[in-house]
């Protein structure tokens, strides 16, 4: 049986809540107030693992007693930021700048023992290759989809998959917001075995 310690998951992120539904745990939703803003010569793997253990430490003093899971994700396509597009336009100017091309996700979970202080992370790459996309493609899967709140402007978990050639991670939940085989393994460390 899995641990009875309370469970907080630091987001407010419908993404992120669907894929830790999964695990068949229960759990709260908090939002960490977070700002985000890498600094300055940061990779994208330390900002990623920074805030999402910013994000886990940002909701400790309303959980005193919790494990609580924080996590990030920052993409890039060589040195272009990849940022949630927000409206159509900027995804399309996205999907543009990906057409061929292969971007990288660095997704990052925290977990956070509140009550010891004990923090345990993980960063996780994903390469996403995108195959040839005309603007015609582009502009009949955003009509279809509207990806405006998506790092990347393609849903793999939707119809974004058309979009793409090649994913290659060690962990696909990766790619939508949350890693589910690090977040069982930290869970698993932290005396909570989702199968146990």
């Amino acid at each position: 049986m899995p641990s009875s310690r309370r469970l907080v998951l630091a987001s407010t992120s419908g993404y992120r809540r669907a894929l830790l539904e999964r695990l068949g745990l229960a759990f709260e939703c908090a939002d960490p107030e977070v700002d985000e803003t890498p600094h300055p010569g940061e990779s994208a793997a330390a900002v990623a693992q920074r805030l999402a253990e910013a994000k886990a430490r940002a909701v400790a003093d309303r959980f005193p007693d919790a494990l609580i899971i924080g996590a990030d994700q920052v993409a890039y396509c060589g040195r272009a930021r990849l940022d949630k597009p927000g409206n159509h336009e900027n995804a399309a100017r996205q999907l543009a700048l990906l057409s061929g091309r292969t971007a990288v996700f660095d997704t990052a979970v925290a977990l956070l023992d509140a009550r010891s202080n004990a923090l345990l992370s993980r960063v996780v790459i994903c390469r996403v290759t995108f195959r040839h996309l005309t603007a015609d493609r582009i502009e009949n899967y955003l009509r279809r989809e509207r990806p405006y709140d998506c790092a990347g402007s393609a849903k793999a978990e939707g119809l974004g998959i058309a979009l793409i050639e090649r994913i290659e991670t060690e962990d696909p939940t990766s790619l939508i917001g949350l890693p589910l085989i690090a977040v069982s393994e930290l869970l698993r460390d932290a005396g909570c075995d989702v199968l146990g």
